[in-house]
């Protein structure tokens, strides 16, 4: 599930359609897999269970193949009860032989011949990009979150703080027996006007910050692009996905540890 396939004429009225009715008349199982942010509690489908866990959508996990792996499970868990549900019937015997299939090479399948050049230039309006950016900035903290008690497990010493402000502004902080040793605090939109900001430390706003994340897009997709203040000079040139943005920023939090600090 997606924003653009609840959009889509075809995909929304045609194939789910066709899909619920399947899945009432038990001739198949439908399972929402939530791929981006999308309101699909209120979609036909939606008093299903969805997939990955709670509904949480698969771009906003900061592990993707975690939350495909979740996917996965439930197909395999629906598959597998889809099969247990069904008896097994004996084979139909017959006195009479079966006849072989013809191999003179004649067929009923019709093969249409088409392109494979299909894609199409896609434009995005603004409320695109804001929802880009407020997901992007979910993975971000979730990303930060994840990394830091991944460090203090690996690393004997250390401790990761993770703080959420609120809905636009989150922390994080690394200690190294007890003393912190790095600090950052990551924030969006505001006064700084569209994108996610990186300020060394503990502030938020204040006219300042190390580093910036910009939406921008192409004829087919949105991505970021840093400012290159203080990420690394070959990302700044980078189309980067909500995946890359967040290592940028992360980056630049633990750049200082990993040269002997």
């Amino acid at each position: 599930m997606s924003p653009d396939f609840i959009a889509s004429d075809y995909c929304y009225d045609i194939e789910m359609t066709r899909a619920m009715e399947r899945h009432e008349a038990k001739q198949a199982t439908v399972i929402p897999v939530i791929l981006r942010a999308c309101d699909w509690h209120h979609a036909p489908f939606g008093k299903l269970m969805g997939t990955p866990q709670d509904g949480k959508p698969v771009t906003i996990w900061p592990d993707r193949d975690e939350a495909f792996l979740q996917v996965a499970k439930e197909v395999r868990k629906a598959a597998e009860n889809w099969r247990n549900d069904k008896p097994v019937s004996p084979a139909p015997t017959s006195v009479h032989p079966a006849k072989a299939a013809p191999v003179d090479g004649a067929s009923n399948a019709i093969i249409e011949h088409r392109s494979s050049n299909l894609r199409l230039a896609k434009s995005f309006t603004q409320m695109d990009k804001d929802q880009f950016q407020f997901e992007t900035f979910e993975y971000i903290a979730c990303y930060f979150e994840n990394s830091l008690a991944e460090l203090q497990s690996r690393n004997a010493g250390y401790q990761g703080a993770f703080r959420r402000v609120d809905a636009n502004r989150f922390s994080a902080t690394i200690y190294k027996n007890g003393r912190d040793v790095a600090k950052a605090s990551v924030f969006v939109g505001g006064q700084m006007g569209a994108g996610i900001y990186y300020s060394q430390g503990d502030g938020f706003g204040g006219g300042s910050f190390n580093e910036a994340l910009q939406v921008e897009s192409n004829d087919q997709t949105l991505y970021w692009r840093t400012l290159g203040m203080a990420s690394l000079r070959s990302q700044r040139d980078q189309e980067l996905s909500q995946e890359g943005a967040a290592q940028a920023l992360w980056d630049i939090v633990i750049a200082p540890l990993q040269q002997g600090y």
